[in-house]
């Protein structure tokens, strides 16, 4: 199952009208991936195999972060929502390894 029909089953879309959104969320994940992987190189474009699921669970939180971006405090109905920074949250990041080299 390829990334784009991961999130779309996550998040529940069915069709194709939201694709290039989805498409463009799963961009920044890849590249909020590998910013932290390659921290010095930018002449990697795709995301390891071993990082895939870790740029679908990025680009869900990502979706449902669409309208509220950051957002600092909000309640309704007993659901509290706030956001400490506009940022992918480091726990989604955590378990990224960079890759180091030597000069």
């Amino acid at each position: 199952m390829d990334n784009l029909t991961k999130l779309k089953t996550l998040i529940g879309l069915n069709g194709d009208s939201e694709d290039a959104v989805l498409k463009l969320f799963l961009e920044i994940a890849g590249e909020k991936i590998l910013n932290r992987l390659y921290p010095y190189r930018d002449d990697i474009k795709s995301v390891p195999e071993k990082y895939k699921n870790k740029q679908v669970e990025i680009a869900v939180y990502l979706y449902n972060k669409m309208g509220a971006e950051g957002e600092i405090a909000h309640t309704e109905n007993g659901i509290s929502r706030s956001y400490a920074s506009a940022d992918i949250p480091e726990d989604l990041l955590k378990g990224i390894t960079p890759y180091v080299g030597v000069i």
